[in-house]
């Protein structure tokens, strides 16, 4: 891991931590899991979000009032819009992306479950997620998040990760394999 990541996700860590207890202690769990939600959400989707965060052209007054109005605009709660203000007078806005993951992990945990990240060639339907799900669920013992994305490249199959775990069955890995095989036997 480099430095710069190590650091990173030292700081996420403890704002992760401080949050996650404070909604706990609150009972605001659930509240907090849509707050994350709709934190990462907002950073897919807002290049202009992106920027804010990771740019420092941006002052800290204006990345303060810039994420006041996003709390208020997203209705987040009090404990979510304050660590986003501090963060931001801070000037480590740049670790929201891993404060978002850290809470997500820290929200699985307390839940009992964990979180499979799947990478299709076409979007899963509900039912085939579910299925994964249950699939999973038998497995590992625990209630499976499905945390799904779409790569064309694979053609075909899935690749799965849970925790530690990976099951590549996409045809592009078959292909590679393949074409690994026949350079040997060349």
């Amino acid at each position: 891991m480099s430095e710069t990541a190590s650091i990173s996700s030292g700081i996420a860590a403890r704002y992760a931590s401080a949050v996650f207890d404070l909604a706990k202690d609150g009972k605001a769990i659930a509240k907090l899991e849509t707050n994350v939600d709709d934190l990462a959400a907002a950073l897919d989707s807002s290049a202009e979000m992106r920027d804010l965060i990771s740019s420092p052209i941006y002052s800290r007054d204006v990345q303060g009032a810039a994420i006041d109005a996003i709390s208020k605009k997203m209705k987040l709660q009090p404990i979510m819009a304050n660590t986003l203000s501090l963060m931001a007078s801070k000037r480590r806005l740049f670790v929201l992306p891993q404060l978002v993951s850290q809470l997500r992990a820290l929200i699985a945990e307390d839940k009992g479950e964990v979180t499979a990240d799947v990478i299709s060639a076409t979007a899963m339907t509900k039912a085939q997620s579910d299925k994964l799900a249950k699939t999973l669920k038998a497995n590992v013992g625990k209630d499976v998040k499905i945390n799904a994305t779409v790569d064309e490249t694979l053609i075909g199959g899935l690749i799965v990760k849970v925790g530690s775990k990976m099951i590549d069955t996409s045809i592009r890995s078959k292909l590679n394999s393949l074409q690994n095989a026949m350079k040997e036997v060349g």
